[in-house]
């Protein structure tokens, strides 16, 4: 039996184009990106990939990046233990404010640290002689964050440490 040839419309095989690359921006941390928008690349970039669509740390994302529990991710950031135990806690404004603090300070130095457990150690652990060798978690937990940044901003633009 013949069959009728198909059609110069019919023979010619659809097109399909590659899907463009996801857009992403280097995080500060070893070996990681995250998507971004362009609003979040002007809201600060660096710890992007621990907020959600609405701004908001996600602690859960912190701990499991720094492999901690949440009573030390508590005692890191100067707040009780309990505080991250229960979400409408970890909501609240001083609670996000602390752990937002931390992690942009961890993420201005971990490319100096040579990465983001030896930014988080020495967040954790190293003195500051500027500070009278306070660290700077001890003066993230006075609330004295801002010092540390405008610390940090002055050792980046070549002052002395």
């Amino acid at each position: 039996m013949l069959q009728a040839k198909p059609s110069g419309k019919a023979r010619t095989k659809a097109r399909v184009r590659p899907a463009p690359p996801a857009r992403t921006l280097a995080t500060g941390f070893e070996d990681s990106t995250v998507p971004y928008s362009p609003a979040e690349h002007r809201r600060g970039g660096l710890v992007t990939g621990f907020f959600d669509e609405a701004g908001i740390v996600v602690v859960d994302r912190v701990i499991d990046r720094f492999g901690m529990s949440r009573g030390q991710l508590a005692e890191t950031v100067g707040l009780r233990p309990e505080t991250l135990q229960r979400v409408s806690r970890s909501l609240a404004a001083k609670t996000q404010s602390r752990v937002t603090e931390m992690l942009e300070i961890i993420g201005r130095i971990a490319s100096w640290a040579g990465g983001e457990k030896q930014a988080m150690a020495w967040y954790r652990a190293e003195p500051i002689p500027a500070f009278g060798g306070r660290t700077a978690e001890a003066l993230v937990k006075e609330g004295k964050a801002a010092a540390v940044r405008d610390y940090l901003d002055h050792v980046a633009l070549g002052g002395f440490a």
